[in-house]
């Protein structure tokens, strides 16, 4: 049996001997339009390199209803195959996807249909409106259409009422199949009258990259762009990865739950599941780098709190596969010690090397990737061809359109990024014998946190402290263990030896990671009362900053979302979250609060 010849077949048609194409589907359901697009466009020999596939839907599909769709045609059962062994956990937001090797991407955007599309940053080639969803949105949403629309764009719709006819016509839609608006489908294409629309940011015609820094941040960045066939020069002053924060032995996962879903819970909760995904692409946790997903219990700091905790779950009902709260007796027996309280269990959450996993990034790169280890980058020159990175002699390290800069406090040193709102938080690692600690199975975490045995030693952390001090320290080493006790009733630790490590965390003052291109405090806004689009920017300077103690997480989104924004490529999440990161958002405040009132 052949799979069927949908509305596609246009789409099919437009998207041919295209580099990428995008296509925004109304109603994803039980995925059969988009198993007949991914179909399609396999057999297609003029197909676009890369597909994205934009889907809304009120709530994730279950496994069990993408079977029943992929079961009515034979040739589907490989695709279904592939996408479960992605398929996230039913949790709302967006959810990027990458199929066949990273040609074929996925955006699920779970929610309310009509506010998931307020989110999409897009140009979109394709929409297709079917099912029963988009005809509850408002009229205001069909708006959203001709804002989304890329020149030309092509709209497929089973039928619509006249009022809806005119809002999509008033957005830039002509339609192409006469004015009867009872036959079966009708086909419309983006032509506009007027030209007054926001510009999309400019993809980068010569994908020519430097990231300066070499932890998380900057092999993720180097991964993501070398992905999409960029060549990128890599920059770090000492002679190997993961010297500075990245450098611990442990770091631990997991997301950030609150009862209010905050900006910060959900971009922990994106940064989270994505990583999971990159991981697994890379080759799995405790394969191609060191680690292990052995769940994270998060230990309540008093009763108080775990009674906060338990509404908060009888709140979301979060799926088990995400996050699952246990009182103390149950969480005693996951951990396979006695903990203080009851906990939130993480299944598929754990600890990580960072090195082995900035290791496994770089090498993942091949020979898209040229690196400058043991070179300290000190100048930064822009000039009408690009930007030149030199070191504190003058002598250039290397050349490029695109400058990243990933190195945390470091990045302070440059004049474009020196009044970024970032500081340096000491942290103080300690390290105990794998016989000095009970045995845990997976990470244990609330005030402290005490990872499993690796290599004979168990990490047990982090201090906070506002001081540039690097050596080791007792006081540091100290409270480290006293809070680990407060988690472990009945466990003592002695007076182990001092031995540990500390690192500087980069942390913003709203602890929030910075990603996008920077500001130019001294570059003229031409709006009274700007936005975050109307700041003027340095070209082609961006940064990946401020991860403070989730690095881990954070990398992968946080590159993959600037890998998009280089390549004008829809973002991975929602627009409110991507500016909720932008580097401008700080001299966006400032300019806010200095305008004065109108008379």
């Amino acid at each position: 049996m052949t799979a069927p010849v949908t509305p596609l077949a246009g789409h099919s048609l437009h998207w041919r001997e295209r580099e990428s194409f995008v296509l925004l589907d109304s109603e994803f359901g039980s995925g059969e339009h988009f198993f007949a697009t991914w179909q399609a466009w396999r057999n297609d020999p003029q197909r676009p390199r890369q597909l994205h596939y934009l889907a809304l839907l009120p709530q994730l599909a279950a496994p069990g209803q993408l079977q029943q769709a992929a079961a009515k045609f034979p040739e589907w059962q490989a695709l279904h195959t592939e996408l479960c062994a992605e398929w996230p956990p039913a949790v709302p937001g967006f959810h990027r996807i990458f199929l066949q090797h990273g040609q074929l991407v996925l955006t699920l955007m779970i929610g309310d249909g009509a506010a998931c599309l307020r989110q999409v940053t897009a140009r979109v080639d394709a929409f297709r409106l079917h099912g029963r969803s988009w005809r509850q949105w408002p009229l205001s949403a069909l708006n959203t259409l001709g804002r989304l629309a890329a020149e030309h764009a092509s709209l497929d719709i089973p039928g619509a009422e006249p009022a809806a006819r005119k809002q999509l016509e008033q957005a830039g839609f002509v339609f192409e199949n006469g004015s009867g608006l009872e036959m079966p489908a009708l086909r419309a294409r983006f032509a506009p009258r007027f030209t007054a629309r926001s510009a999309p940011a400019p993809a980068h015609a010569d994908r020519r990259a430097i990231v300066i820094g070499a932890g998380l941040a900057g092999s993720a960045a180097c991964q993501r762009l070398a992905q999409r066939g960029w060549s990128v020069d890599l920059i770090e002053s000492n002679t190997a990865p993961a010297q500075q924060a990245s450098g611990n032995s442990a770091g631990i996962f997991m997301p950030l739950l609150s009862r209010d879903d905050n900006p910060g819970s959900r971009l922990s909760r994106s940064a989270y599941l994505f990583a999971l995904q990159a991981w697994r692409q890379l080759g799995g946790i405790g394969n191609t780098f060191d680690g292990a997903a052995c769940g994270v219990l998060q230990i309540a700091r008093d009763a108080a709190h775990a009674e906060n905790q338990q509404q908060l779950a009888d709140y979301w009902r979060y799926p088990a596969d995400y996050a699952q709260w246990l009182d103390q007796a149950a969480a005693s027996r996951l951990a396979g010690c006695q903990v203080s309280s009851g906990a939130w269990f993480f299944p598929a959450a754990g600890w990580v090397q960072p090195r082995s996993l900035c290791q496994a990034m770089l090498d993942s790169c091949g020979k898209q990737l040229q690196t400058h280890f043991g070179q300290h980058a000190a100048i930064l020159e822009r000039s009408q061809d690009g930007w030149t990175v030199r070191d504190r002699h003058g002598a250039k390290i290397a050349g490029a359109p695109v400058v990243v800069l990933a190195n945390a406090c470091d990045a302070l040193q440059f004049a474009q990024a020196g009044d970024l709102p970032l500081s340096a938080i000491r942290g103080q690692i300690t390290y105990l014998g794998a016989g000095q600690v009970p045995a845990i199975k997976p990470v244990l975490c609330g005030e402290a946190y005490l990872t499993p045995d690796y290599a004979g030693t168990c990490s047990i952390g982090a201090s906070y402290d506002e001081d540039g001090e690097t050596a080791l320290r007792q006081d540091s080493q100290d409270d480290n263990l006293a809070r680990l006790a407060k988690l472990l009733p009945g466990w003592r630790p002695g007076q182990p030896p001092l031995a540990g490590r500390v690192g500087f965390r980069c942390v913003a003052s709203d602890r929030l990671p910075l990603v996008g291109a920077l500001p130019d405090k001294n570059g003229a806004s031409t709006v009274r009362e700007a936005k975050l689009k109307d700041l003027p920017r340095f070209p082609g300077l961006y940064s990946l900053l401020g991860y403070a103690s989730r690095g881990l997480i954070w990398a992968p989104l946080a590159a993959e979302l600037l890998a998009s924004q280089l390549n004008g490529e829809p973002l991975p999440i929602e627009a409110d979250l991507a500016a909720a990161l932008d580097p401008a958002r700080f001299l966006l405040k400032r300019q806010r609060r200095s305008i004065p009132p109108r008379q």
